[in-house]
């Protein structure tokens, strides 16, 4: 599967708001909006985020929207985000899309956040060189609790 990166275009946001309301995909990442399933609410993160300092890419598996990959946040403090249609969960497109993000984003230090249950992205995460610097707990929407979560790190190499 060939998986390539690209900018997002107008027509992607109604694919990325269709895989951040699958109820699976909602659980498992834990922390989200308020409501997920806010279309409006979507509708605005993805405004804010689009006219933000992000850099925000369409992640392609063979072609096909397959999600998204964004790292966002001030100088010194930014963040790498992802989410992957589960369709495709377990394919090896979320490392080698978040590969393909780092490369083309070089500052370090970079930070993630994890629910500490989500042992996918953790490996994932991990298999991109990131490191565990602290554990946290957080009020989970998507779950409705206060959670564990993991903050990695990715410095320098």
């Amino acid at each position: 599967m060939e998986i390539a990166l690209r900018a997002v275009r107008d027509g992607d946001l109604p694919v990325f708001c269709r895989q951040m309301t699958d109820p699976e995909a909602v659980r498992m990442a834990a922390f989200g909006p308020e409501d997920p399933y806010d279309r409006q609410a979507l509708a605005a993160y993805w405004q804010r985020i689009r006219n933000s300092s992000a850099v925000l890419r369409t992640v392609l598996a063979d072609g096909e929207v397959a999600g998204n990959a964004a790292v966002y946040g001030v100088a010194g403090e930014r963040e790498v985000t992802y989410w992957i249609d589960r369709a495709y969960w377990g394919r090896g497109v979320a490392t080698a899309a978040l590969r393909a993000l780092l490369a083309e984003v070089p500052e370090r230090p970079l930070y993630a956040r994890a629910a500490a249950d989500n042992h996918a992205s953790l490996r994932v995460l991990e298999k991109c060189g990131f490191r565990e610097a602290a554990r946290a707990r957080g009020y989970a929407n998507a779950r409705g609790q206060e959670i564990e979560e993991v903050v990695l790190i990715l410095e320098a190499s």
